[in-house]
């Protein structure tokens, strides 16, 4: 189905050559530039001739607010014409064949193609090759761009590309994907609008699966008779058991908003699993107390009203939705077990964590270099690890100490703690425009101690901030063995005082923020504060 019209194509459009100029060689700068795209094709699962769910490849939509799958576009502009402010945009979507209506959705009629897309002209793909051909003499000298030859993206058949390379014409790949990313990396308002619609989708679906684990603790949920092989449970009845059964509540409510699309793959995991940064199993039972860790035979014990219990832990929900295409990416972490309760242990992980992300957010503003972010977060960690006696302290107030935090900070020991980056650029990917987000060579920030070069290994965005862009902020604790076997003998850890904390498994909390004028916009809506969640999870609000 095609977008509205008030999605700015044409505004992108205009970006995304101004920056292309900037990249290409001088001599270069004044010649026709034209642009071809192809947007993505609908997959089918094998042997079914069922359509997969589609969704378009991200650069043409952001250049031509259009979801119709097997579509193309061409684009035009040149210093010095009319061209400059009102570059021409000529949108190719498939013709409506009699199987298409038979089988499937058909693609819009080229009236409403042209009434709801922001383009100065709609035809079938069969015109292509003439519009080629009339832009190669309109345009002699002109360049053509085009994305990289690439798994990454749609492949333009060669017989629209041959028609320039007849012409012989100037085609490259070598400046359109580095001008998109540079373009998209400040958003819009109308780009902003969409981000947020997504986050509080998402929001509500995170809150959704606390309440139902509320439901659970307070015993609201119909059991017994009636349950299980007389007739199934209707959705009011369910409990989260599973990791499945909170990840199908979640995409649940975000379908029952109107989202298409998960943003990515949702990640849930409860107990130790935690610790993996990216699981992506989601089909573990929770942790049951009298029943030893491995065993997976619960048997809808908590709906057949059986009298066992859930060991305390905590589920890590790191999950997000579309809306047209522009992304969520938000994590909870939530007690399960224990009256829905954090132990006192994964209490002090979650305020820690939550002391990470909250100094993290005090410090954004236009101009500061996100690499002192992810600093901060290390900081924030060793401090908070000294405090909980993780991390040995000092002998002595002696900023020299062998245990002093600078000290600890240089040995690069919290990165077994917290190896990832503390966020990255967000909108139409969720990890959104990498060349531009973290660029070749770094910046450096002067008067700042870097740390550990470990810190910064995995940090995907490492750019001063600028007013437009969307990050995310999510820094986490993770006590994953594989991590944790190289630093078994630093001389920084209490290993007793670790033991005690390692069956907590990770902590991450994550939030999506605008950079504004000023400093930032929090969009995503559903609360961390430890009170309100355990207050959510025990069902007790």
């Amino acid at each position: 189905m095609a977008t509205m019209k008030s999605f700015p194509a044409e505004q992108h459009a205009l970006k995304t050559f101004s920056k292309l100029i900037e990249l290409l060689p001088a001599v270069e700068e004044n010649k026709p530039q034209i642009i071809l795209l192809a947007g993505e094709t609908t997959p089918y699962r094998n042997d079914t001739d069922r359509e997969m769910p589609f969704r378009q490849e991200s650069n043409f939509y952001y250049l031509s607010g259009c979801k119709v799958p097997g579509s193309y576009l061409l684009l035009t502009f040149q210093n010095g014409t009319s061209l400059e402010s009102k570059p021409s945009s000529h949108l190719f979507i498939p013709k409506a064949e009699l199987a298409d209506l038979m089988w499937s959705v058909p693609p819009p009629s080229l009236e409403e193609a042209t009434a709801t897309h922001d383009v100065t002209r709609v035809d079938h793909p069969a015109a292509l090759p003439e519009a080629i051909h009339e832009l190669i003499k309109a345009f002699p000298g002109a360049i053509v761009h085009t994305l990289p030859a690439s798994h990454l993206f749609p492949t333009i058949p060669s017989q629209y590309t041959g028609e320039f390379l007849s012409g012989n014409v100037h085609l490259t790949e070598d400046y359109l994907l580095p001008a998109l990313h540079l373009a998209r990396l400040t958003k819009d308002a109308e780009e902003i609008a969409l981000i947020r619609r997504a986050n509080e989708i998402s929001s509500r679906a995170h809150e959704v699966v606390m309440r139902v684990l509320g439901q659970g603790v307070r015993g609201l949920v119909t059991r017994g008779k009636g349950a299980g092989t007389e007739r199934p449970l209707l959705p009011s009845e369910w409990l989260i058991q599973k990791e499945a059964e909170a990840e199908a509540l979640f995409v649940a409510s975000c379908r029952r908003e109107g989202a298409e699309h998960q943003a990515y793959l949702p990640i849930v995991a409860a107990s130790t699993r935690a610790s993996t940064l990216h699981y992506c199993c989601n089909d573990r039972e929770f942790a049951w107390g009298p029943v030893n860790a491995n065993d997976h035979k619960n048997c809808n014990d908590l709906a057949h009203d059986h009298e066992r219990l859930l060991n305390p832990q905590v589920l890590l929900i790191d999950a997000g939705c579309e809306w047209n295409c522009y992304a969520a990416d938000i994590t909870r972490t939530m007690p399960v077990g224990n009256g829905g309760k954090f132990t006192a242990e994964a209490r002090a992980i979650y305020e820690l964590v939550l002391e990470m992300q909250r100094l993290s957010m005090e410090a954004l503003e236009p101009g500061l270099h996100w690499d002192a972010i992810q600093l901060i977060c290390h900081r924030t960690l060793v401090r908070g690890f000294q405090r909980l006696g993780i991390f040995k302290k000092p002998d002595s107030p002696n900023s020299g100490s062998w245990n002093a935090e600078e000290a600890i900070l240089a040995s690069g020991v919290s990165s077994a703690f917290f190896p990832h980056g503390v966020g990255h650029s967000l909108g139409l990917d969720v990890h959104d425009v990498p060349s531009a987000s973290k660029p070749v060579k770094n910046e450096t920030i002067g008067g700042i101690p870097l740390g550990h070069e470990s810190f910064y290994a995995y940090l995907r965005l490492r750019l001063p901030l600028e007013e437009g862009m969307v990050v995310t902020v999510e820094p986490g604790i993770y006590f994953s063995p594989h991590l944790l076997a190289p630093v078994r003998d630093s001389k920084h850890i209490d290993q007793e005082v670790l033991k005690r904390y390692e069956s907590v498994g990770g902590v991450r909390i994550e939030d999506v923020v605008l950079i504004t004028k000023d400093g930032y916009e929090n969009l995503t809506t559903v609360r961390s504060d430890t009170e309100w969640v355990e207050k959510v999870c025990s069902g007790e609000i």
